[in-house]
């Protein structure tokens, strides 16, 4: 398994687990990512953060640190 930092740009994944404890978990909950959704990684900024992804049809740009605690397949 695979972390969503770790993605390259053009992957596609599923979900399959996200990590961390109470409102960090919630917020990205709250953001659409859930288990079992698919993510396109669109870009990655310069120096890496953010990283913008396609998730249920909208762009969305998400911090390192928060796409570290997305495991994706």
């Amino acid at each position: 398994m695979k972390t969503l930092k770790q993605a390259k740009v053009g992957d596609t994944g599923s979900v399959v687990k996200i990590h961390g404890e109470g409102a960090l978990k919630r917020r990205i909950m709250d953001m659409g990512i859930t288990k079992g959704v698919t993510v396109y990684v669109r870009k990655v900024a310069p120096l890496g953060d953010p990283i913008e992804i396609t998730v249920r049809g909208y762009e969305l740009s998400i911090r390192k640190a928060d796409a570290e605690l997305i495991e994706i397949e």
